[in-house]
């Protein structure tokens, strides 16, 4: 956690806090207010600063009100009277300590911190198109050069990490929105993006689910895909489940809380794919259609708050917040624009700066993540995706197929 500076006694309590007949803050008075400002450098991600949650993780990561005050950079009086006012303005207690124990937060205050975090979490590919939209109010005004190309892609980390590379190494601002596989890919045909991103499986056989969301959307003759990375999928989970989830059956053997990709979302489709691999029907996994996320990382953090057990996502999302990971499938992350766009310059600046070293170092040093094999090099549909056209003929018997995805265990044995 990077020292930050609190904000002055001014910023506590701007107007006065109508109270009901017990002292306690008026409900209907507390709203939220966003605003943002501009500062030097580039800020990654999609944080929201909030001087409270600040408050709170500090005292939950340091472990004491001292450590805190240091961690932030102020005063132990400062940070205590802060928290005490914040106690103020939500009517309820945020610090509990007793007779030779330390100050710790209380439960509200814990359940307060997880809450936010989800629902921040939640809109992070909001958060990060806004962001990115208004980056570009002082860019667009300071820089002729700069190309302006239009994504609409399904939730990857590594595409907001291209984002800032591609901005430094070619003066091209990726204007991404995020969205499901096949909505990102209804959003190219409409014409409301010149890319679109979507991920599958690196499939041999013919995959009907994947074939029947994504056939109506990708035209061999119309268009062109840019490779540009490979990651691995698989199933988080915590440390204290980690012994007994190795596969998704195992997930419905022991009828653990499941969270749920959007429909259309390409890591939806893997679930629906892996369910039909095990000859599964989707009422065995407890939460399929009760407990949707939008995101790896929402549902990482679900996972890892205890509201559910276990999810499917990418290895990144899973060590961010410290969940065992199992290894399921290695997937294929596709760019798509039309055949008549790609000579655009904006177009070929991506495929550039994909094509480049630094992109393989980056991509290196991202977990679960490796390059595509040329990147940034044009493929054709039918032999990208070898199941496009596929079928296996009726008079072959079935062959027994290996596991979408193994890694030794030391010993020899494949897991």
């Amino acid at each position: 956690m990077e020292p930050v500076k609190v904000p002055p006694e001014s910023d506590f309590n701007e107007q006065p806090t109508e109270r009901d007949k017990e002292g306690r803050v008026a409900e209907n008075r507390i709203g939220v207010h966003l605003r943002y400002g501009f500062g030097p450098g580039e800020q990654s991600g999609a944080a929201l600063g909030n001087p409270l949650f600040e408050l709170l993780a500090a005292v939950s990561e340091a472990g004491s009100i001292r450590h805190a005050a240091k961690l932030l950079g102020s005063s132990y009086r400062y940070v205590w009277g802060s928290l005490r006012k914040w106690e103020g303005v939500l009517g309820e207690p945020l610090i509990t300590w007793s007779q030779g124990q330390k100050a710790r937060p209380t439960e509200f205050a814990e359940k307060l911190v997880w809450a936010e975090r989800r629902a921040r979490i939640r809109m992070q590919p909001h958060i990060e198109a806004l962001r990115s939209d208004l980056d570009r109010v002082i860019a667009d005004a300071r820089n002729t050069r700069q190309q302006l190309l239009s994504v609409r892609a399904s939730h990857d980390l590594a595409l907001p990490v291209l984002q800032q590379h591609v901005a430094q190494a070619a003066d091209l601002h990726l204007d991404i929105g995020f969205q499901g596989s096949v909505d990102a890919l209804r959003a190219l045909k409409d014409r409301k993006c010149m890319i679109a991103g979507f991920h599958v499986p690196t499939l041999q056989d013919r995959s009907p689910i994947f074939g029947k969301a994504l056939k109506p959307w990708l035209k061999p003759k119309t268009h062109k895909l840019i490779a540009c990375s490979r990651r691995i999928q698989g199933l988080m989970v915590r440390k204290e489940h980690a012994a007994l989830v190795r596969r998704l059956t195992d997930i419905a053997r022991l009828r653990l809380r499941f969270v749920n990709r959007q429909p259309g979302s390409g890591t939806r489709m893997l679930v629906d794919h892996l369910l039909s691999e095990h000859a599964l029907t989707p009422d065995r996994l407890s939460g399929y259609t009760d407990h949707v996320e939008y995101t790896h990382v929402a549902v990482a953090l679900c996972v890892a708050s205890g509201v559910v057990d276990a999810g499917v996502g990418i290895e990144a999302a899973a060590l961010q917040f410290g969940l065992h990971f199992v290894p399921l499938v290695e997937e294929d992350y596709f760019l798509v624009c039309l055949a008549t766009n790609v000579s655009h310059p904006a177009v070929e600046r991506l495929r550039g700066v994909l094509a480049g070293p630094r992109w393989r170092e980056i991509l290196g040093g991202l977990p679960g993540y490796r390059p595509a094999a040329a990147p940034g090099s044009l493929l054709a549909i039918d032999e990208a995706l070898p199941w496009w056209l596929r079928t296996r003929p009726k008079s072959t018997p079935a062959r027994r197929r290996p596991p979408l995805y193994q890694r030794s265990r030391g010993d020899g044995q494949s897991v």
